[in-house]
């Protein structure tokens, strides 16, 4: 991390931190110590000062070797820090500018770690890195970190104080008419609503007949005034998509549905893994399913020509870097994941920031960004658009995106299933209005759907009217 042979070009940051230890060990190392394994990570340079250009320059130390003996005892003492997230190889004597000085890398600390304090008190002695200087963290950032250490995920929770009228009917179906056609035959297509709920984790059954939502069940399913009497900071927006609020599975077939309307998006082959559709789906589940949705701030969403950022509440569960090289999954709200998963969304291998950092790269575009902000805790991913050598393809007319991920009659089906759960009931008249709908066999499809168990068919004053089964 550091070139100690050219130290003079480092200056203090929210990752370095310079301390004269002249005199011994400084005591303002445990605040940085927590600070550090709180935020990012950070290298602490003992034997080293920031002169007035706030260059640094080194020091006569006394006795390094005597530093690092007492760092390491100290750090071990669950009295002095409440856990040791070091090992031998983080703590070594350099030589920078002829003189002997100590350098200690305190990487970023597991979840199951966090928080990290001192002096025995979690609310009086965790730290957090701003700048160049170490801050006290509210009562509610520790909190939210304690929460971020428990083994369940956050949204497992059972809400008994809820009835099974806080889901939306409409949404429900909605949702098990899309699983159906993803996973036709599938065991549980046949359950009643509260028994399938179960199935997928959404709710409870805490006695005969009685059943009640989980936290995820109410985040996914739910109407929004019962939604924020859970979650109080619960906010969804994309002013692009022209939606504010409202559960989850709404929220994002809405903001994906804008999604595939930017312009430059290009036809790759469906079964494909490396395509920018299947990288934004990755992205858009991202921010859905690691949200910590009782922080401050919400979900928001911007989409323009030029760029997508995507940003929601809470810190990352681990290393960023881990987190891009792929592989590891740790999602906050496992039962969230667990509901876009059987809808063919998420995959739960965590493949999936791997993934758009590798398509953009492919692609030629800029690379995309991280921004960790803290207090409140917030991640941004900003997805640059601008074309930079992208390679030649023809482009495709239309909505792009949809269809290669879910192939042409799948959109058509999910655009009617969206238009039903909205309207309760629509005509072959209403569907045939709509853009996505204008160049299907709306008849035969509808006709297909029906005999599908999707929608039921009624007439009504004359007119055949289309509703999703109950």
């Amino acid at each position: 991390m550091i070139d100690f042979a050219h130290l003079r070009r480092y200056r203090e940051n929210n990752r370095i931190e310079a301390k004269r230890a002249t005199g011994g060990l400084p005591e303002s190392i445990w605040e940085t110590y927590s600070a550090f394994a709180n935020t990012m990570g950070g290298v602490i340079l003992l034997g080293v000062v920031e002169k007035a250009d706030k260059s640094f320059e080194t020091v006569d130390l006394p006795d390094p070797d005597g530093l690092v003996a007492e760092f390491w005892n100290l750090v071990n003492d669950t009295r002095k820090a409440s856990v040791n997230i070091l090992t031998r190889h983080d703590i070594a004597v350099r030589r920078a500018e002829g003189r002997r000085i100590v350098a200690i890398t305190v990487p970023r600390a597991d979840r199951r770690d966090r928080p990290v304090y001192v002096n025995g008190d979690p609310y009086m002695g965790t730290y957090r890195r701003d700048g160049e200087g170490d801050y006290h963290c509210s009562r509610e950032t520790v909190q939210a970190m304690m929460m971020d250490a428990l083994e369940e995920s956050r949204d497992a929770r059972l809400l008994s104080w809820l009835g099974m009228d806080a889901l939306d009917e409409r949404t429900v179906r909605s949702y098990r008419s899309l699983m159906q056609y993803l996973r036709p035959g599938h065991p549980w297509e046949t359950l009643p609503d509260a028994r399938f709920l179960c199935r997928i984790e959404a709710a409870r059954e805490t006695g005969k007949d009685t059943y009640h939502p989980t936290a995820a069940g109410l985040l996914m399913f739910g109407k929004e005034e019962h939604i924020l009497l859970e979650f109080p900071e619960y906010s969804l927006t994309c002013q692009e998509a022209k939606v504010s609020g409202g559960n989850l599975f709404t929220f994002y077939y809405r903001v994906w549905r804008k999604l595939t309307e930017l312009p430059g998006m290009r036809k790759e082959r469906a079964d494909e893994e490396m395509t920018m559709e299947r990288a934004l789906r990755d992205a858009l589940a991202n921010c859905l399913i690691n949200c910590d949705y009782r922080e401050r701030g919400g979900i928001e969403i911007c989409i323009s020509p030029d760029r997508i950022t995507m940003a929601n509440p809470g810190s990352f569960r681990m290393d960023v870097d881990r987190a891009k090289a792929g592989g590891s999954s740790d999602p906050r709200n496992a039962g969230l994941n667990r509901m876009f998963r059987l809808i063919q969304v998420s995959e739960g291998l965590g493949a999936g920031l791997a993934r758009i950092y590798s398509v953009w790269q492919r692609l030629g575009l800029p690379e995309p960004v991280i921004e960790e902000q803290f207090s409140p805790d917030r991640i941004i991913l900003c997805l640059p658009l601008e074309i930079c050598g992208l390679p030649a393809v023809k482009p495709m007319e239309g909505n792009v995106s949809l269809r290669n991920i879910f192939g042409e009659k799948r959109l058509q089906m999910q655009t009617i299933i969206e238009e039903a759960t909205r309207n309760i009931s629509v005509t072959e008249q209403q569907l045939s209005l709509l853009p996505e709908l204008e160049s299907c066999d709306l008849s035969g499809l509808l006709e297909e759907m029906c005999r599908e168990g999707i929608l039921t068919r009624n007439g009504q004053d004359g007119e055949i009217m289309y509703s999703l089964r109950a």
